[in-house]
């Protein structure tokens, strides 16, 4: 059997070391973070925009909405679950004006270390070493908004992907409990207290959650009555939010409704997801060849042993709780997670396995241990060589860029990039408003002005430039016609309005509106609502297929609306009724 190390901790075998300073206790460091993450959160930071930094607005209407009363898949589709909008909604309470990009990366904290901290508590009694280990590589991809992968050349924080992220933060706690914590309460307690988040957060991840438990229970990590209590205390949680607020089913719903949408061949979509991340995953499957080929005898004894004796559970406990085959049910859900995703931290719950397997790795001979330890390093290094290389980027960039103008849109102001980019974001708009002709013709023909066009840096400086316009005219056309508009719509993938000028948004419509992905079509409640919006914003800077699909895909509850030129960049469509009492 593999991992000695983790089995001794579990058994309490390891007499009590008594810690060197209270300070570099998980417990401290996890406090610690809490805190500090909390001050920068009240703190003027300011961030340089990266690629399709937009995504973040998908937060902002969200938690906006819940604040307003409105329940998630209830009230409003939603592309991911509930759980990001109602933390992101309790984050806009705390703190008057937080850096909205870091706000939904930390807003995760309280849920992943309650989870985490019991395990490392445990752990560091005997091994503050291996504590550590497990705790501050979580930490840093935790706390830096950076994928792996980059869309930009030049540096800047990712506002795409967040909830990616938040799937492999979570899945990360739970391998460190399935892996290294031999209590079965506190196993009972992070299963569900994890799963229950993944459902509620990122629907893929909770999946790739249960076949990582399932494996558990396999290879006898998990007891049954641990597996059924914490199956009851998910579907309490489940069943409460239900009796309560009705958001799992119509979730459910939204769920049904996106697969439908997005219907593609799984296989290509593993092959990809192993293209993209081929370093992480061939130096995986390396090390799973090498651990394989050097515990060959003991595992072919195994096999003998359980096609001897089929039905006796130890023999197939001993097959499967194997550091190769932790390490490939681990490959394998974090490639299945990965189908699903553009942009995240990927694989980065493999950590756990790569830690045990390090522990483990001495048992060898000695080139065996020295080839073991290269491959762990090979996928280890990938995520964090990334990560922090893109977020110090970032970081040493931001010192020559300048504030984009955006002040009306409160939270969303808090963004800086290079001044040339600036500059051209605000040339780009100039020439959108002096040749539509061009813009219309691309979209009419199912194109974008480029191809990576939501990548570009000066596009999203340009998008915050645009709106920030938007508030102005809205509020200029309300003052000059005694008008106030209390619901905004806006025909585009993001509405920062209802935020920026504190109304509300269109019930019953998708926020991060992909008009190709993640807008079912409109049933007559939810045409109704768009009938009843004051408001509705069609941004001209520059036109494209995608706001057109929008604006088709809502046409009926538009029809009587009046399209009033609203500013250069923005035709708006107001409630006949407001139009008639001017």
């Amino acid at each position: 059997m593999s991992l000695p190390l983790e089995t001794r901790i579990g058994a309490h075998r390891v007499p009590h070391v008594s810690p060197s300073s209270a300070i570099l206790s998980p417990l401290a460091i996890g406090l610690a973070t809490v805190l500090v993450a909390a001050l920068l959160l009240s703190l003027p930071i300011s961030l340089p925009i990266g690629a399709m930094y937009w995504d973040v607005v998908v937060f902002i209407d969200g938690g906006w909405r819940v604040l307003n009363g409105q329940t998630p898949s209830v009230d409003f589709f939603a592309p991911v679950g509930p759980l990001g909008y109602w933390l992101f909604a309790a984050g806009l309470e705390i703190f008057a004006k937080p850096q909205p990009l870091l706000l939904a990366q930390w807003m995760l904290l309280p849920v992943t270390l309650a989870g985490l901290l019991p395990v490392l508590v445990r752990i560091d009694r005997s091994s503050r070493t291996l504590a550590l280990a497990l705790l501050l590589p979580f930490l840093l991809f935790q706390l830096l908004p950076t994928n792996l992968e980059q869309f930009s050349s030049y540096p800047g924080f990712d506002g795409f992907g967040i909830y990616n992220r938040h799937g492999t933060q979570l899945l990360y706690v739970l391998m460190v409990a399935l892996v290294f914590e031999r209590r079965q309460r506190v196993l009972l307690f992070v299963i569900a207290w994890i799963c229950a988040a993944l459902f509620l957060s990122k629907i893929t991840g909770f999946i790739a959650a249960g076949g990582l438990c399932a494996f558990a229970f396999a290879a006898g990590r998990v007891r049954l009555s641990t597996a059924v209590g914490a199956l009851a205390a998910f579907a309490a949680v489940l069943a409460g939010l239900e009796a309560t607020t009705g958001v799992v089913s119509a979730y459910l719903g939204d769920i049904a409704s996106l697969v439908g949408m997005n219907e593609g061949v799984l296989i290509s979509r593993f092959v990809q997801a192993a293209s993209i991340h081929f370093g992480i995953f061939a130096s995986g499957c390396l090390l799973f060849a090498a651990l394989l080929f050097l515990d060959s005898r003991p595992i072919a004894s195994t096999i003998g042993a359980a096609a001897r004796h089929p039905l006796r559970a130890a023999t197939w406990v001993a097959l499967l709780d194997r550091n190769a085959v932790w390490l490939g049910v681990a490959l394998l859900a974090g490639l299945f997670f990965e189908t699903q995703n553009t942009g995240g931290q990927a694989f980065i719950f493999i950590w756990p396995v790569l830690v045990r397997i390090a522990c483990d790795a001495s048992r060898h001979s000695q080139r065996a241990t020295v080839a073991v330890l290269v491959l762990v390093a090979a996928v280890a290094m990938p995520p964090f060589v990334n990560v922090l290389h893109r977020s110090a980027r970032a970081v040493v960039g931001q010192l020559m860029y300048v504030k984009v103008p955006a002040q009306n849109l409160k939270a969303l102001d808090s963004v800086t990039q290079r001044p040339e980019v600036i500059d051209r974001a605000a040339h780009m708009i100039d020439n959108y408003v002096a040749y539509p002709r061009t813009y219309e013709a691309l979209a009419a023909d199912g194109q974008l002005p480029i191809f990576s066009l939501y990548s570009e840096l000066d596009f999203q400086a340009a998008w915050l430039m645009t709106a920030n316009e938007a508030v102005d005219a809205i509020r200029a056309y309300e003052t000059a016609h005694g008008v106030r508009f209390e619901t905004i719509m806006n025909l585009n993938f993001v509405n920062p309005f209802p935020y920026a000028l504190g109304r509300q948004g269109t019930p019953f419509i998708a926020i991060g509106a992909d008009p190709f992905r993640a807008i079912p079509p409109p049933n007559a409640r939810t045409i109704e609502a768009v009938r009843n919006t004051d408001l509705a914003l069609l941004p001209l800077c520059p036109v494209t297929v995608a706001n057109q699909t929008i604006q088709k895909i809502y046409a009926e509850g538009l029809r009587d609306h009046v399209a009033v030129p609203l500013s250069r960049c923005w035709t708006a469509y107001i409630r006949p009724g407001l139009i008639r009492g001017n």
